[in-house]
């Protein structure tokens, strides 16, 4: 998972992940044990950023990476509603523009963040401009770009927390 992938290649990362569903919390901790991760990475159950609230100092973060849900809700029940067969609807439902959380986490993820410090999301294929406009409508973020994977398909979108006034 994500969390442990960071905690690996980056020694010096103290890392803090969030999930809503018990399965998941459950595989991801039991990874954190198994590639000797405890002293690193915690794995907290509950909303986005509601478990960091009483362990975080507001302005503290260097780097928040979300890979969230990002299937639209008609898209999950038409050509992909294959996926929810094996695996928690939660774990694709993005609201009607396959953005919902996207939105949450870029309205709270700057009250966390030290300024500069980066927020960084995976995106749907052709979600970038949609997820982009939210970083520059919230005036809470500077540098907005988009980082493409190797078939030139941009995957990321990512932006610089502002120093809060």
């Amino acid at each position: 998972n994500l969390a442990c992938g960071i905690g690996h290649h980056v020694a010096t990362a103290q890392v803090w992940a969030s999930d809503l569903t018990d399965s998941c919390v459950e595989v991801a901790r039991r990874n954190v044990s198994h590639h000797g991760l405890a002293n690193r990475v915690s794995v907290m159950q509950g909303d986005l950023f509601e478990p960091l609230s009483t362990l975080v100092a507001p302005g503290s973060i260097d780097v928040v990476v979300c890979n969230p849900p990002y299937i639209s809700d008609k898209r999950l029940e038409g050509d992909r509603s294959h996926l929810i067969t094996l695996e928690p609807r939660e774990a694709f439902a993005a609201g009607p523009y396959g953005i919902a959380i996207h939105m949450r986490v870029v309205k709270d993820a700057h009250l966390y963040l030290r300024p500069g410090g980066a927020l960084l999301f995976e995106v749907g294929l052709g979600q970038e401009r949609q997820v982009a406009g939210l970083f520059e409508r919230s005036r809470s973020y500077d540098g907005v770009r988009t980082v493409s994977n190797g078939a030139g398909e941009a995957r990321v979108v990512l932006g610089y927390a502002k120093p809060r006034i």
